[in-house]
């Protein structure tokens, strides 16, 4: 199998479900309960809490950990909208933004908030003058995502943050479930004050995350109950997801260091082999993170190209695997402007630190068959 779908999930580490095993069979005890083997469990939970703040460079007191993407999205921006409508309801966002993003936003709007979606430019990057100038007196969140998940492009998020730090009453959102542990992101002193991460993405499990949380950031919970993760996510805590977070984080960004060049390596061998064959188009832009490459085969139907590399086992996808199954045309792609023809025949191939040259070869040897085949039925 050549597995190039890591952008929609990825195959969990044995090291991983290791430890998620054995914190399920060891620690199974609440860690909320007063008796020994919960105390047990807790002391777990704040030994988890500990390494990721670590790795991260933040404070314990700033870690919750939640089931994934979905969630941290939903909570840092219905969170931030709802605690603190009193000061404005105008929240700022892009028009390329993962679904989790723009469907929350789209509910607030129910709720009479009102929402800026900034354009992109064709390579799905947001001007920053534009962002300055949609800030308003009652903006009270800015959210973008670092990476976007159906081309790779990187969002100026330094630079953003610098922005926001002038303006003390307004937050500002990340969600780096496509960029962790492939573009580096430092959370100290950027201005953010909410971080989006997933596990399942870094060779995790699914239903397992993180949000980052800057201290002194209030928000209303989309829960309520037991008052865990200091009441901001009610809830017994997924203690053998939490431990096997943050095992997989701690090997993603060990990768990230070490094996980073590689990953671009191949994503450029691809980029390269792509832009030989004809009517094809490379829509990633040039200057993206290094794990992802989306193109469209005009007159062709994606699925089509899907299921015969399927055939040979090879799995790549349309887009987000979140917007998969919804039209054929792209939201994304057609944010930055692109002709529809492109629009509605993108694939996207993501990859990962265990993806290997050779297989990136055997890919393109199949594609480019099938491409040439799939256009001769045409003609």
């Amino acid at each position: 199998m050549i597995y190039l779908d890591n952008s929609a999930t990825t195959k969990p580490e044995a090291s991983v479900l290791k430890s998620f095993e054995k914190v399920s069979t060891d620690f199974f005890a609440n860690p909320s309960s007063i008796h020994p083997l919960g105390g047990e469990s807790e002391k777990l939970l704040h030994q988890a809490k500990d390494q990721a703040a670590k790795l991260l460079e933040v404070a314990r007191s700033e870690i919750v950990f939640t089931s994934g993407g979905t969630e941290g999205n939903n909570l840092a921006i219905k969170g931030i909208a709802l605690e603190h409508q009193h000061r404005g309801k105008h929240i700022i966002t892009t028009a390329v933004e993962h679904a989790s993003v723009y469907e929350a936003c789209k509910s607030l709007e129910k709720l009479g908030f009102n929402i800026t979606y900034l354009p992109v430019n064709q390579d799905g990057i947001i001007n920053v003058n534009d962002l300055q100038a949609a800030i308003q007196d009652d903006t009270i969140l800015i959210s973008i995502m670092h990476v976007n998940s159906e081309l790779g492009s990187i969002q100026p998020i330094k630079e953003v943050g610098a922005i926001t730090k002038k303006y003390p009453k307004l937050f500002f959102h990340v969600d780096h479930v496509q960029g962790l542990g492939k573009v580096p992101l430092s959370l100290k002193d950027s201005g953010i004050d909410l971080c989006t991460m997933s596990g399942h993405k870094i060779h995790g499990l699914k239903g397992t995350g993180l949000l980052y949380i800057r201290n002194r950031t209030t928000l209303f919970p989309l829960f309520h109950g037991g008052a865990q993760e200091q009441a901001k996510r009610s809830g017994t805590e997924n203690l053998a997801g939490a431990v096997s977070f943050v095992r997989a984080l701690r090997l993603i960004l060990e990768r990230e260091r070490t094996h980073k060049h590689e990953l671009l390596q191949m994503q450029q061998y691809i980029r390269k082999e792509l832009e030989k064959l004809p009517d094809v188009f490379v829509n990633t832009p040039l200057h993206a993170a290094p794990h992802i490459i989306n193109f469209s085969v005009p007159g062709v139907k994606p699925e089509v190209l899907i299921h015969l590399l399927a055939e040979n086992d090879i799995y790549i996808s349309t887009k987000s695997a979140c917007s998969s199954k919804q039209t054929d045309e792209s939201k994304i792609l057609a944010a930055c402007g692109l002709p529809k023809k492109r629009t509605t025949s993108a694939l996207r191939v993501s990859l990962t630190y265990t993806n290997t040259m050779e297989e990136l070869q055997q890919f393109m040897g199949i594609l480019r068959r099938n491409i040439q085949q799939l256009k001769k039925v045409m003609e």
